[in-house]
């Protein structure tokens, strides 16, 4: 399949300031990002996204998960669309380029194809899909999950925020409940274009990651408790601390991701204990587990592994534990002929380019289920991200977003 000619480049100046207009919405303490999902900030940002693509000849269709679908017509309009995308939401503390740079970056594709007069058999459209982050309903992915099939409409509308807000009525609050069915948009081809998040493009000198692979992950919400008594009188062999067994934990999270090196991460984000009083041992804590790993059998071993520490743990300490296991997708392995048009592009634009595989959770990897899927990297300062210091530069946007193009344009036909 024949590419766009190798001089085919974006407009990186039109693409930089869209970030920069975009990043005012929500902003953050640090020169960040606070746009959250379904909040005021999330709605001004969706509308603001709505009137850019509408003012490049774009249609939009919403569907009932708030998932946006901005489409530039086809020459033939029976066949799918190529759908290129990431998501608007942040962190609470996010930076400005983590999941805009691949919504922003889909609309700049379709400037560039109004800009030279170029036409595609296959319509190419962007897409926003609804709470990637996962910081404010739990899990992440969760609209493009629904849209795969791994989540239920209904439960993920029952989702209730830090604040009891449920999903499905701050949804509604914000007007975003789209009247297409969820998951029944047909997608030919869907591309990712989305920051790194970690350090190795930047160190290697690459402009572009090539992602032959997501990693699954496994999340745990785990429970100790033990007894709370005083701190002054009550000896230490008689203690039932649930803040020590839970140290035991933190530690055991460490060593088994160390025992999977290199690709094993393995983090505790979460340690909450009780009463909280300087002068009470902790009687419970509550605390999160988050593995990831590309092969999904290492990951059933760590969750081995973690059963096992919280048996010595809770043993030794006289501990009780809950345990339920919150977020589980397998890892996810990229369609070959995507993965292979992004290559292409890289090759085709003369970028450095290396493969790469995701550390992150993506929309991507929920999509993969249902359509040939793909991912572009492209490089970060420092491999920072969830962090308002997040920053890329223009040319490492340009050269993303030139990919996303190349790879797009071929796989969606050029006909004139």
């Amino acid at each position: 399949m024949t590419g766009p000619a190798d001089n085919l480049r974006i407009n990186s100046g039109r693409l930089w300031d869209s970030l920069m207009e975009m990043a005012k919405i929500g902003p953050g303490v640090k020169g960040g990002n606070n746009r959250q999902t379904l909040t005021d900030a999330d709605r001004e940002g969706r509308l603001l996204f709505q009137r850019w693509c509408e003012a490049a000849g774009c249609t939009m269709t919403v569907d009932s998960m708030g998932n946006m679908f901005a489409r530039r017509a086809g020459a033939d309009p029976s066949l799918p669309p190529v759908v290129l995308g990431s998501h608007l939401d942040t962190q609470p503390t996010g930076g400005k380029f983590d999941g805009v740079l691949g919504v922003l970056g889909g609309l700049e594709v379709i400037r560039t194809l109004n800009d030279l007069g170029l036409k595609t058999r296959h319509p190419i459209e962007v897409a926003n899909w609804t709470n990637e982050e996962g910081t404010r309903f739990t899990p992440a992915m969760v609209a493009s999950g629904v849209f795969a099939g791994a989540f239920t409409q209904d439960e993920v509308y029952a989702i209730r925020d830090r604040e009891g807000r449920r999903f499905g009525e701050e949804l509604k609050r914000i007007g975003f409940v789209g009247t297409e069915p969820v998951g029944q948009h047909p997608i030919k081809a869907y591309f990712e274009l989305h920051i790194e998040q970690g350090p190795i493009l930047e160190a290697e000198g690459c402009d572009v990651g090539v992602v032959t692979h997501g990693q699954g992950q496994r999340w745990f919400d785990i429970r100790l408790t033990g007894f709370e008594s005083h701190a002054g009188t009550t000896p230490m062999p008689r203690r039932r601390d649930a803040l020590l067994g839970a140290a035991k934990i933190v530690q055991a999270v460490n060593e088994i991701a160390l025992a999977h090196a290199p690709h094993a991460v393995g983090t505790v984000g979460v340690l909450d204990p009780y009463p909280g009083s300087r002068n009470v041992i902790p009687g419970a804590v509550t605390m999160t587990v988050d593995f990831r790993h590309p092969d999904d059998a290492v990951l059933a071993d760590m969750k081995a592994r973690l059963e096992a520490a919280l048996d010595k743990a809770c043993a030794e300490g006289r501990l009780e534990r809950e345990v339920s296991e919150v977020f589980y997708y397998p890892p996810v392995a990229f369609d070959p002929a995507c993965v292979s048009a992004v290559r292409r592009a890289a090759e085709r634009l003369g970028y450095k380019h290396r493969d790469i595989v995701s550390g992150a959770g993506h929309d991507a990897c929920y999509i993969a289920r249902v359509a040939p899927t793909a991912m572009i990297f492209c490089p970060c300062v420092d491999g920072i991200s969830h962090n308002e210091e997040e920053d890329i530069t223009p040319d490492w946007a340009a050269a993303g977003v030139n990919t996303l193009f190349h790879a797009a344009v071929e796989t969606a036909e050029i006909v004139g």
